[in-house]
């Protein structure tokens, strides 16, 4: 398995998230040609895939940092794992590669949510080191 961080939009990349965010929500569709385009470029943001041994695309994630005027913050956003592959660390090593690059960064954390039906999902949070919140979570749609 191979963590990279994502560089271009290419058909490889969108016909990936084409698989993977139907696996992830029924929320949302799955992102465009021009919104992976835009999402790559964002300096803000670090999209972060995992490769098989077969060199194709089983897992992505999304880091965002940024800065406030309190700090730098981080967020990861938007954990998917390929159903074929879960169970086999790919998550784990996601989620350690981001928390390596917040770290470069200058954050002083990382911050995510996740809903709590996605069980395996939690109990991956927690066992590389992420703590439960007990906040306040709110949401404005347009």
């Amino acid at each position: 398995m191979q963590i990279e961080i994502v560089t271009k939009a290419d058909d490889e990349l969108f016909d990936a998230f084409q698989r993977l965010v139907p696996q992830l929500t029924k929320n949302n569709p799955p992102p465009s040609r021009d919104d992976l385009i835009a999402l790559v470029r964002d300096s803000s943001s670090t999209l972060l895939v995992a490769r098989n041994d077969n060199g194709d695309i089983v897992g992505a994630l999304t880091l965002a940092v940024y800065r406030v005027p309190t700090g730098i913050r981080s967020i990861i956003e938007d954990v998917v794992v390929d159903v074929s592959t879960r169970g086999k660390g790919v998550g784990e090593a996601l989620m350690l590669q981001a928390i390596e690059i917040a770290r470069e960064k200058g954050a002083a954390n990382i911050s995510l949510t996740s809903n709590p039906m996605r069980v395996a999902a939690n109990r991956l949070y927690l066992r590389v080191g992420f703590v439960k919140r007990e906040t306040n979570a709110y949401v404005y749609k347009f």
